[in-house]
């Protein structure tokens, strides 16, 4: 990270990013290009890390890309707004908080861990558990996680008025 200064560690910092935050940016390559797709996400962050969980349909690009080639980036920001720099165009900038990691997608290989997924995105959605998911439901959907190899945080606070 270049901004020492904007660097976000330790869970208690950056947590409050991962719970602000409802979409993920996923990248992937599909056919030999960059593509990028905004998912819902739920995360569980244990002894082993930080953990992103999301889902889709079966078909489609991004499926596709994912099981030809399973290497991601991921990235998450929020506290968005404009600073304002008066008079000075070059004084403006832009609040920030986020988090940038990379690792390698899996697939749900049965429906006890698809509703195991879902559970979490879901408690992350809502902030609530309890739900329960038809086979039939399942059985045309797709639950995929990525592990963070790697990831950091960083943010640019707006100054206090």
């Amino acid at each position: 990270m270049r901004r020492k200064d904007r660097e976000l560690t330790g869970r208690k910092n950056i947590e409050p990013i991962l719970q602000a935050c409802k979409v993920c940016r996923v990248a992937m390559i599909s056919g030999g290009k960059p593509y990028v797709v905004p998912l819902n996400f739920g995360y569980e962050w244990d002894e082993t890390g930080l953990t992103l969980y999301f889902h889709s349909g079966l078909k489609g690009k991004k499926i596709d890309a994912l099981r030809a080639n399973p290497a991601v980036c991921f990235e998450l920001e929020c506290e968005h707004g404009v600073i304002d720099g008066g008079d000075v165009a070059c004084k403006y900038s832009y609040a920030f908080a986020s988090i940038i990691g990379e690792g390698v997608m899996q697939f749900a290989h049965d429906n006890a861990e698809k509703r195991h997924g879902f559970d979490v995105i879901m408690r992350h959605l809502t902030g609530r558990d309890g739900w329960s998911y038809s086979d039939a439901h399942l059985s045309v959907a797709e639950v995929f996680w990525v592990h963070a190899d790697s990831f950091e945080a960083s943010c640019k606070r707006q100054k206090p008025v």
